[in-house]
């Protein structure tokens, strides 16, 4: 069941449920793209249509980021939890050592997606990592990517370039790479090589990883604006 906030349409799934879907798709095969929709990404879709058309594209659309739980709840849709990004990538890794599925590690800084394909293996013993490769290119180098995780056939293609680079690029590029699941991931890459922190659990439960965030890296203040803007906007379409 979907559910719009502020005009961008989010799935109402449970984490187990996502996972679920997901191992659907890649039976079917590709290509299936994932977004996980939080506050920030709902905004910039609101002044960037190249996004949202990409969201309105996206085979699965998790709602990733408490402040989309609370706005849907707000508005009176029925979300039973929030399905965030990390946890969404983690589970697929763990199914994807039972399972078999080949994992394509693209996107960070240059190191950093090896040591966090590492640290999986390690965690999860008989995952294939079908390749690695950093997130720093230019548009000419845009083919000989394509081609080289096309030609390591993964099933799953994280990939960890920002919003909104990743979702444009994976949308963009999904009819030639094919992959049957592909998702952006943000910064889950940065947390599992161990180069950045994800906030304690009792501020993930109460909804302050944005906080937590903003006290790791002050220089996201900018970015961090977008949530007031985004509850101010939600009460408003509340009252309409």
């Amino acid at each position: 069941m979907r559910f719009a906030v502020l005009g961008v349409q989010i799935d109402a799934v449970t984490l187990v449920e996502a996972v679920r879907i997901a191992e659907g798709f890649i039976a079917a095969g590709g290509p299936h793209l994932v977004a996980t929709a939080n506050a920030e990404m709902v905004m910039a879709a609101g002044q960037d249509a190249a996004l949202k058309s990409v969201l309105d594209g996206a085979d699965l659309v998790v709602p990733d980021g408490a402040g989309v739980v609370w706005a849907a709840r707000h508005l009176g849709h029925h979300v039973p939890e929030r399905v965030a990004g990390f946890d969404l990538t983690q589970a697929l890794l763990a199914r994807a050592a039972e399972t078999g599925w080949r994992v394509y590690f693209f996107g960070a800084a240059p190191g950093i997606a090896a040591r966090a394909s590492e640290a999986a293996a390690a965690r999860w013993p008989g995952l294939t990592v079908a390749g690695v490769r950093h997130g720093y290119f230019i548009p000419a180098e845009a083919a000989a990517i394509v081609d080289a995780i096309k030609a390591s056939r993964p099933d799953i293609l994280l990939a960890a370039l920002g919003v909104p680079k990743q979702e444009k690029w994976l949308a963009a590029h999904a009819a030639e790479l094919a992959v049957p699941l592909a998702m952006g991931v943000g910064g889950t890459f940065d947390v599992m090589a161990g180069v950045a922190g994800r906030a304690p659990l009792w501020m993930q439960r109460a909804g302050l990883e944005w906080l937590y965030r903003l006290s790791r890296e002050p220089r996201r203040i900018g970015r961090m604006m977008a949530l007031p803007r985004f509850v101010l906007k939600v009460l408003a379409a509340k009252k309409h």
